[in-house]
């Protein structure tokens, strides 16, 4: 500890696709987080586009380092989860084998194979590994035939992860599912850190919404997700015809959706699930009353958090979900499924409201915003108190440091 006090921490992270979601979001921020503690960073990926990233990436002082995207990311639109491990693998093999790059820890995530291979390494440096949420959960098995397909990947998901010299989770939820799901690791102790944000991402100066929301509207709301069934966008649509249906034609008039989402065109769910969505808003005869977004930029989405009446976040048991932190940090109110992380980032009634996972439920608070004009403001100033106490990005940053400093003891 002595002799690394004397030099910079070097701290490498190893993530699967680099690209503008939430998991991306949260790596991104703990490499400028350990850079502002006076580390050294790199970020290794199997794909990285600079026209779809976050702009810190593009600064040369956290350079991100692309290696193995001629790999498949599917074969014929299948086996997602075994491509997605082998470009793991083969990033952590160039890194051990091929880079010469001397470093004292990896963070990796998401994809945990890559354990066991930083383990070849004669260098034998500690590896942090993040659960942002276990991947069996997410995947589907609506069939025999990809049961037996993800068997042996579960397995080896599970087996690689207990091999991390460090194990934290998102949330208390998260934490609680990872003991309940990886069951060989139930007596493996999982510290919670809570993602962050970024605060020069958001103090900084804002863009207009020429052009993208037409000037007349005085409720703006505002969903912000991937384009990805399962963080169930329609529930935001349907959610906007019945709040509509609840006020006199003079107010709904007034009343916009935006619908702005990380978008791929290499993801098929994407391209597909959009189209749904426009099919939805076509069918419900609101193309006037939503627009669509894919991909926005920071400053884009930034400037529409600040000009929202509110954020309508959909999904369900979302592990944690860092959107709510980032609307109530621009003193933007959230109304969310009541489930998952959103328990514990939103105050509910304080700064937002929790709801069940109905369009009759989202309406209900939705109206409250349009009938009293002050609950904006009064919710918006509590959650900013609330991301400052409990989500701050010197708690991140300052908790982090400190796993990284044990690792190197």
């Amino acid at each position: 500890m002595e002799a690394l006090g004397k030099r910079m921490v070097r701290v490498v992270f190893l993530h699967p696709d680099l690209g503008i979601g939430g998991a991306e979001r949260l790596v991104v921020d703990a490499a400028v987080a350990l850079r502002s503690r006076g580390c050294s960073v790199q970020i290794w990926t199997a794909h990285y586009d600079p026209q779809h990233c976050f702009s810190e990436t593009l600064d040369p002082d956290l350079p991100v380092i692309c290696v193995g995207d001629w790999l498949p990311n599917s074969i014929f639109g299948y086996f997602h989860a075994l491509c997605a491990y082998l470009r793991m693998i083969y990033v952590a093999l160039y890194l051990i084998f091929l880079s010469g790059l001397e470093y004292d820890v990896i963070f990796c995530d998401q994809v945990s194979a890559c354990i066991p291979v930083l383990r070849l390494s004669r260098q034998r440096k500690k590896v942090l590994f993040y659960c942002h949420f276990p991947d069996q959960l997410l995947a589907q098995r609506h069939s025999a035939v990809k049961q037996l397909y993800r068997a042996p990947i579960d397995w080896l998901e599970e087996r690689t992860t207990g091999m991390a010299d460090c194990i934290v989770v998102n949330s208390r939820f998260t934490a609680g599912v990872f003991k309940r799901t990886f069951k060989s690791l139930a007596g493996i102790h999982t510290d919670i850190l809570y993602p962050s944000l970024n605060p020069a991402a958001f103090d900084g100066e804002l863009e207009e919404l020429d052009g993208l929301v037409p000037e007349n509207k005085r409720w703006l709301f505002l969903s912000i997700n991937r384009y990805e069934r399962k963080k169930n966008l329609p529930l935001a649509v349907q959610s906007l015809q019945a709040l509509r249906q609840r006020l006199p034609l003079e107010q709904r008039r007034h009343i916009h959706l935006v619908m702005a989402g990380g978008y791929d065109e290499r993801v098929a769910e994407n391209v597909e699930h959009f189209a749904e969505l426009k099919a939805l808003v076509s069918s419900l005869d609101l193309e006037d009353c939503v627009t669509f977004l894919r991909s926005p930029s920071d400053r884009q989405k930034v400037s529409l958090l600040h000009h929202s009446t509110c954020v309508l976040y959909t999904p369900s048991n979302e592990h944690f979900g860092i959107v709510p932190v980032e609307a109530m940090y621009v003193r933007c109110p959230v109304i969310a499924v009541n489930s998952g992380g959103p328990l514990e980032s939103i105050a509910d009634r304080e700064t937002g409201f929790l709801c069940e996972p109905t369009a009759e439920s989202f309406a209900e608070a939705m109206e409250k915003f349009v009938k009293d004009p002050r609950l904006q403001q009064e919710m918006g100033e509590a959650g900013k108190q609330r991301v400052l106490e409990k989500f701050s990005s010197d708690a991140f940053a300052e908790q982090l440091h400190r796993y990284i400093l044990r690792l190197t003891e």
